[in-house]
This record gives structure tokens, C-alpha cells and sequence, in this order.
């Protein structure tokens, strides 16, 4: 029986369990808080949703962060990184530990976001990622958005959206009613500038003037969105590029003003600041997220929409560098679980009940497809979806049918069912795992299981099959 399925408390949902017992269940430290939850509520009570007080459809606010590691939020195991913030709305809501993010790098895990697919059923998502003009989210192609807004949603998009530039490509062509932020992978946070020393903060598809830090912009935008007079649901896509390169805190005017004239003065790769950062620094930028976070959750609290929105945070893939994913092995770009296992936590108060946690594999389609269905929207009949709506797992219980999860990237492979993980990395040799056993991808139970290995091969190779080739 997959681990996720395994009834440890009878406050399980189809595989989420009550937080402390859950937290010892993979080896990951219980906080206080959730201690001190436990405690104070000693008696097994059975779990499904909170009492369906609102038939209304909910907000949603879907917060990423930027090469966020598994491990880098104190509720997933971090003992020098504090996220209050983020660990409340853990407690409050359902926080998983086995969610993925779609890809290993930031544009195609946009791109299985945004249109709930494998990023290779599109042309755009073959780049690992984009990194220049050529490639982009078609604005043709159906996306969360473009259904949603066609269900009677308002949408905006706050932040990185890396699914491709100007002229051909932008959120506001692809179903985002409102666009404030940049296009590109990467910028400077005081200048803003991108990878190509371009000047890359925009409001719609206009250049828009400000030189302030720019996590302090984007959360100053968004608190400013959820406070608004709003008529009707809304979707926000919330992505911050904290903690990515480079490695500049708020106040990091000297370090700004170094990395910006290497960058002017062409030197290649200043942005990738490889001679920058600390495990301090990443530290301090990680807690930048945190309290960023929590100021736009005030900002919701105070509008009185808080129970009535569904506020999703991740990550759009592993971390780097600095980053804490103990115990999983590789980062990003990798298809080990350090690449694509992503800390994942989802509220919604007046459907979902708080303080869970759950072990079900899921991945970023399936959050398309669950979003889509809380708002009563339908998918495009000529684009299926790749991914698996969890509306029921996470409103009424239901125990999710069992499906393989699918990652591609160049070079490597995998596959997860249930517990067990099929992976292929650059050496060319295939590998098994027993996630259930070995989240850190050390013991290779190849030789001992040829006939599994076989059979997850096989899966593997019939979904690539249906995919776009690599040009």
C-alpha cells in the first residue's frame, strides 16, 4: 500500500494526517507550534472539510517562490531559516510534503501551470529554460487564466512570468486581465535589470519606472489588489523571484550597485552572481519571502476576504546553491527529488480544515486542474489536461485513484508510482527507488526489482512518446 495511504490517525484525509504525528512519520521535525496544536487537542477526531458554510466560488491567491528549496521553510525542516508566516498558514490550512513542481527550471514549470499539461506538449516549454525572443506560451493555448477569467473570474498576474517577451508574449495575451512585473528569468532587484542588461519591469506590456527593491514592490502591488473593491472572484498569480540569484538583500545598495556595473559594462553572466551570496545571506532572503508573505495575508485578513480565498504557496522548483533540501539529494535543474520536490501548503478556511499535513503525490498540474474545478470552470476540450483535480480529496475525502507522475527534462527522466520512483540521470543508468524508504535516492533497488523497473520504464516511455520532440 503507497505510504500516503497508510491510516496513521484517524484525523487522515485520503492520506493527510494530523501534523505532528505526520511530521515524525518522514523524519521531519515537528515545530512548536504544531507541538503545542497537538497538545492542546489530544483527542482523535476524524477529518474531511470544514463545515460548508459558503457555496460562493473562492478567490485564489497562488503565491510561488523562486528556487525555494524542499527544506528551506522552518515547518519543513529548517533549523536556521524562520518563516513564521508561512508556518501559520501550514497550520492553518494543509501542508504536503510530497508535492512537485512540474519541471526543474523555472519557464516549464510555468508552463505545466498555467495550462495544466506537460511542458512538452508545447513548443515553448521545450526550452529549460527560455532564455531568449524565440520561444513563449502561445497565446492561442488555453491557460488558468484565459478558463478562468471565461467562468467570470477577474485576473492578474504580480511578479516573474518567464513564458516568453514582448512583442509575441505577456500575460495580458494570455488570459491575465492585469500585468505588473518582469518577463524575464532573472533581474537585479534594485535596477532591474535582466540577463541581457535589459531594463525588465513592466505594468501591462509598458515600461514601468521604479527602482526600489523589488520584493517590497511586488508585495506592495499585491496588498494593494486583495484590498480592492472586487465584484466579482478573483484569481491572483502571486510570483516573487526571492530567493533566486542575485544574491541581494533589501538594503544591499553596494552589493546592487557592483553586480548592475558588471552587467553594464558586459560582462557575461554578472547576474548569475557566482562569486556573491552566503548561506546568511540566503537565509536573510528566504525570511524577506516570509514576512513579504505575511504582509499580503494581512492585507487579505483585513479586506474580510480571508475565508473565502484559497491561498496556495510553492515553490516553481528545487533550490540552488544555498538552499537547504536535506534529506533529498540534487537541485535544481535535476530530476532527483532535490529538483522538483517543492514545499507546498494550501488554505482555504471556509472549506478546508487546518493543521494537516499530507504525504499524497501531486504535482503542479494537478493544481490546475483542482482550481479550474473550485471554480467551476472546464478545461479545453481540444488541450486535456495532464494533470488530476484533488478538489475531492481535499473538500470531501475521497481517496485519489493512483497515477504515475511524469517528469522530462534533457538528459534525464522520471517517473513516481505510489512509493516507488523510476529515474534516469545523465550516466544513462536507470534507477529504482523506494521513496517510502529512501527519500534521498540512495539505495538502487534496480537489480533487486528488474520486473518493476521494467514496468515504470515502459510507463515512462509511453507518455514521452506523445510529447514534442527536442528540436
Amino acid at each position: 500500500m503507497p505510504s500516503h495511504t497508510r491510516k496513521l490517525s484517524r484525523r487522515a484525509f485520503g492520506g493527510a494526517v494530523g501534523a505532528t504525528a505526520a511530521a515524525a512519520a518522514v523524519g521531519l521535525p515537528a515545530t512548536e507550534a504544531d507541538a503545542a496544536e497537538a497538545a492542546a487537542d489530544p483527542k482523535e477526531r476524524p477529518f474531511c472539510a470544514a463545515p460548508n458554510r459558503h457555496s460562493a466560488r473562492p478567490n485564489i491567491l497562488f503565491i510561488l517562490g523562486d528556487d525555494l528549496g524542499w527544506a528551506d521553510l522552518s515547518s519543513y525542516g529548517a533549523p536556521h531559516i524562520r518563516t513564521p508566516h508561512l508556518d501559520r498558514l501550514a497550520r492553518q490550512g494543509v501542508r504536503f510534503t510530497d508535492a512537485y513542481s512540474g519541471s526543474a527550471t523555472c519557464s516549464p514549470t510555468r508552463f505545466s501551470l498555467y495550462t495544466g499539461r506537460f511542458p512538452g506538449r508545447t513548443k515553448g516549454g521545450l526550452a529549460e529554460p527560455i532564455a531568449d525572443r524565440s520561444a513563449g506560451l502561445d497565446p492561442t493555448h488555453p491557460t488558468l487564466a484565459s478558463l478562468l477569467r471565461g467562468a467570470g473570474y477577474a485576473t492578474a498576474l504580480i511578479g516573474k512570468w518567464h513564458c516568453g517577451y514582448l512583442p509575441d508574449y505577456s500575460p495580458t495575451k494570455s488570459g491575465w486581465d492585469e500585468f505588473f512585473g518582469n518577463f524575464g528569468g532573472a533581474l537585479e532587484y534594485y535596477s532591474k535589470l535582466g540577463l541581457g542588461g535589459e531594463y525588465d519591469l513592466y505594468e501591462g506590456d509598458a515600461e514601468y519606472k521604479d527602482l526600489r527593491y523589488y520584493t517590497r514592490i511586488l508585495t506592495e502591488r499585491a496588498s494593494e489588489y486583495v484590498r480592492r473593491e472586487h465584484d466579482r472572484p478573483w484569481l491572483l498569480n502571486l510570483n516573487f523571484t526571492t530567493p533566486h540569484w542575485p544574491w541581494i538583500a533589501d538594503g544591499d545598495t553596494e552589493e546592487s550597485a557592483e553586480v548592475v556595473r558588471r552587467i553594464k559594462a558586459g560582462e557575461p553572466g554578472a547576474l548569475f552572481h557566482y562569486d556573491g551570496g552566503s548561506v546568511e545571506k540566503y537565509t536573510e532572503m528566504v525570511e524577506d519571502l516570509d514576512r513579504s508573505v505575511g504582509t499580503v495575508l494581512d492585507a487579505l485578513k483585513r479586506s474580510g476576504q480571508e475565508r473565502d480565498t484559497l491561498v496556495f504557496f510553492a515553490s516553481d522548483n528545487g533550490g540552488e546553491r544555498f538552499s537547504y533540501n536535506w534529506p533529498l539529494s540534487g537541485n535544481k535543474a535535476s530530476l532527483q527529488e532535490g529538483g522538483i520536490r517543492v514545499p507546498t501548503i494550501v488554505r482555504w478556511p471556509a472549506r478546508i480544515d487546518g493543521g494537516q499535513v499530507s504525504h499524497l503525490p501531486n504535482f503542479s498540474p494537478d493544481w490546475t486542474a483542482t482550481l479550474l474545478e473550485l471554480a467551476g470552470a472546464r478545461p479545453h476540450p481540444a488541450y486535456p489536461l495532464d494533470g488530476t483535480s484533488l478538489a475531492g480529496y481535499l473538500l470531501r475525502g475521497e481517496r485519489p485513484r493512483e497515477r504515475d507522475l511524469f517528469w522530462r527534462v534533457r538528459g534525464e527522466r522520471a517517473l513516481r508510482r505510489g512509493d516507488w520512483k523510476y529515474y534516469r540521470g545523465r550516466s544513462g543508468k536507470d534507477q529504482l527507488f523506494n521513496l517510502a524508504a529512501d527519500q534521498r535516492e540512495q539505495a538502487d533497488r534496480a537489480t533487486d526489482d528488474p520486473a518493476r523497473l521494467a514496468r515504470l520504464r515502459a510507463a515512462w516511455e509511453k507518455t514521452d512518446a506523445t510529447l514534442l520532440k527536442y528540436p
